[in-house]
């Protein structure tokens, strides 16, 4: 799976709240929209889409950095939706052609979840710069998972 220049980034978090909440908040654009801010906002190109994360689905974004900086068009592929699997993407844009997302819930308890995000990105002689937005990009978006998750626990 990995390119040769290709870097891999993964981030685990322990979640208060049972998978299939987790999954049912995945599947939202808002919950992403949520998450990225401020680091990243993700505006649909096609406002009358749906958007459905399903196995099959693509999806194209306005891509803006830190809210501001327009980055071009963000494409979404789903490879794989489903509770038991997690979500799998293809996903590119102008700047970075590769940036494969994973995520993935395993069960610890009734109402406790492990999260993994999986990231492979490839972009040439600016990766190593957009490896470390990344690791920084997804482990905000954990931190504001746990502020989401809590504020809905009480």
């Amino acid at each position: 799976m990995q390119g040769p220049k290709n870097k891999i980034i993964s981030k685990t978090s322990v979640f208060p709240a049972n998978k299939k909440e987790i999954f049912m908040r995945l599947q939202k654009l808002e919950t992403l929209q949520y998450v990225a801010a401020p680091y990243a906002s993700f505006i649909p190109v096609d406002e009358k889409q749906p958007i459905e994360w399903k196995e099959g689905s693509s999806f194209s974004f306005h891509f803006y950095l830190f809210g501001i900086f327009p980055f071009g068009i963000h494409t979404i592929h789903v490879l794989a939706c489903s509770e038991e699997l997690g979500i799998s993407t293809r996903e590119y844009n102008k700047h970075v052609p590769v940036w494969n997302h994973r995520i993935l819930l395993e069960t610890i308890d009734e109402n406790t979840t492990r999260y993994t995000d999986e990231i492979e990105v490839g972009a040439g002689w600016k990766t190593f710069f957009v490896a470390l937005w990344a690791k920084a990009f997804y482990a905000h978006r954990q931190r504001k998972w746990l502020k989401l998750l809590s504020t809905t626990q009480n």
